[in-house]
């Protein structure tokens, strides 16, 4: 099932958007080797340390492009998220001119509190995500679809050592 702008794309979007929705996993090859980097990304945010969580956001990152063979991208981590009429913004990734760039808040912009782990590492996969879809899937764009929001949990779990359900498709 198609989100609702799905409507309002393009022809060559919306090609995409299909051969999106279509990929619902991405398999990291060992991912038991990143949990000391998710180990250290979890003790950086929990000290509020923005400078540590940053240093381990980008390891954590580096060790998934290096794991899927894509170019590396750089990760920000900044103090407090923005606020817009539309609320927070939690993350944001960029390309095109020059390198590409993630860059995550590890605060709330009303209480300006430290975010929840889970929550932090979901946003942080979530931007990377963008990259994948591009450097690795080669989709041409990303968009928000189904399969964009299941590759995103699917790289959580493993990131987490969790299970992940059978009806997955890996790629």
């Amino acid at each position: 099932m198609a989100f609702s702008y799905f409507a309002r794309l393009s022809p060559r979007l919306k090609k995409i958007y299909v051969q999106s929705d279509r990929v619902v996993e991405l398999k990291l090859p060992r991912p038991e080797l990143l949990e000391p980097l998710v180990a250290g990304l979890r003790m950086a945010l929990e000290a509020e340390d923005r400078r540590a969580t940053e240093l381990a956001a980008g390891f954590l990152v580096r060790g998934i492009t290096e794991m899927l063979r894509v170019p590396p991208v750089h990760v920000a981590v900044l103090a407090a998220r923005p606020r817009s009429s539309g609320g927070e913004l939690h993350g944001l990734y960029t390309h095109g001119q020059g390198p590409a760039r993630i860059q995550v808040w590890m605060r709330t912009a009303a209480h300006e509190r430290v975010v929840a782990f889970r929550t932090f590492l979901r946003t942080l996969v979530h931007e990377v995500g963008h990259h994948l879809d591009l450097a690795y899937l080669k989709l041409g764009d990303s968009l928000h679809t189904e399969g964009f929001f299941r590759r995103e949990s699917s790289l959580v779990r493993q990131l987490l050592g969790e299970a992940s359900p059978k009806s997955a498709a890996p790629v």
